[in-house]
């Protein structure tokens, strides 16, 4: 069964400049400097990237999870990371591309030479990421403000500088393939060959197995093969991005603009499909469309229109003092009967917890 979690955040952010886009063209002052934002309907939205946020979650698993980060290394105008999904969960869980070649050796140990040359084969891989997300963009429309400061405890005229600040609810969404997690191919096919026959080796060696793949077959019509780590390695990864979650830090600024980018609602639920539901289920009203509300309603509609992918319980999770307002609509969804999954409401790290127990039942 192809299982994805489907996660879906809000965070509640105030006075900070979270993800900037350098020189500030617009502003009257020199030393002035941006933050990111996008127009939609004539309004502006600020938001982080999805690399700057996948940056966070990679800083989260090092340093709370104990993950050791795939080493990158630089050529010219290229980098790239070891490629090497089996000692580093960081490329099994993000993915990687590398374009390489090894020279070939007998069985000494030897190059092998012709013409005097030493041969090569090519070793390029690549995985897509299991790990998928979107942007972090306010749900409402936001008005960045120019903060002057300046510099001015060395001699002479001070030194002025100016940042855009901002406060917002902002939204994300991310989606993370059960399946693929700790399962690799090393079939020749651009973007499946994710092993070098000698990792796949190693691999094997070390206690992993090869299963079907599902979906492919080799041009006699048999089916592919895969390769698997131990149950006990593909949970922890799996469990560990989803609980870095409740640790996550980041952001531009956080010397004198510091927050908090830890989830303050959370839906996190299985499916058997790679549709994502809930993007939807926050949104903005008012003339400015700057005042953000929960579409309580709106999750109960997906709720039932897809109630035949979802795998299990559907947990949702908010902080106390963040959209108190619906604390009992919530908390309505988990007696909604027939036709609907179980709904489980709790705080935000309590949901994410029960969310991976619930997972350790569902992987296999």
């Amino acid at each position: 069964m192809n299982l994805k979690t489907q996660g879906f955040i809000l965070l509640d952010v105030d006075v900070v400049a979270l993800n900037n886009a350098g020189k500030n063209n617009k502003s009257n002052f020199d030393n002035a400097v941006a933050t990111k934002k996008v127009y939609k309907n004539g309004r502006a939205y600020t938001y982080v990237s999805g690399q700057a946020w996948r940056y966070w979650w990679r800083e989260a698993l090092q340093k709370n999870h104990g993950w050791e980060l795939s080493p990158v290394t630089r050529e010219s105008k290229i980098a790239f990371t070891a490629a090497n999904p089996v000692k580093y969960a960081d490329d099994d869980i993000f993915g990687y591309m590398k374009a390489a070649k090894d020279v070939i050796v007998d069985e000494n140990g030897n190059p092998v030479l012709k013409n005097g040359r030493e041969q090569t084969e090519n070793v390029t891989v690549t995985r897509v990421s299991p790990l998928k997300n979107s942007v972090i963009v306010s749900v409402g429309s936001t008005q960045p403000v120019e903060n002057w400061s300046s510099m001015a405890r060395q001699e002479g005229d001070s030194v002025p500088y100016v940042k855009e600040e901002y406060s917002a609810i902002m939204k994300g969404m991310f989606s993370l393939d059960l399946e693929q997690a700790g399962t690799f191919s090393n079939y020749n096919k651009t973007g499946f060959k994710n092993l070098t026959e000698k990792l796949k080796e190693e691999a094997l060696k070390n206690g992993a197995s090869e299963i079907e793949d599902s979906y492919v077959k080799d041009s006699k019509g048999n089916r592919q093969k895969l390769v698997r780590l131990q149950p006990e390695i593909r949970v922890k990864r799996i469990e560990d991005t989803i609980k870095a979650l409740k640790s996550i830090s980041g952001g531009a600024m956080q010397t004198n603009n510091m927050g908090d980018v830890t989830p303050k609602f959370i839906v996190l639920a299985t499916t058997n499909t790679g549709n994502h539901p809930f993007s939807h289920i926050a949104s903005s009203e008012g003339m400015n469309s700057e005042k953000v509300y929960l579409n309580v309603n709106g999750i109960k509609e997906v709720l039932r229109d897809y109630n035949d992918q979802f795998v299990g319980i559907v947990f949702i999770g908010r902080r106390s003092g963040f959209l108190d307002e619906y604390s009992d609509e919530l908390r309505a969804l988990e007696s909604l009967g027939d036709g609907y999954p179980a709904v489980k409401i709790g705080s935000v790290n309590e949901t994410i917890d029960n969310y991976c127990e619930q997972l350790k039942s569902q992987l296999k």
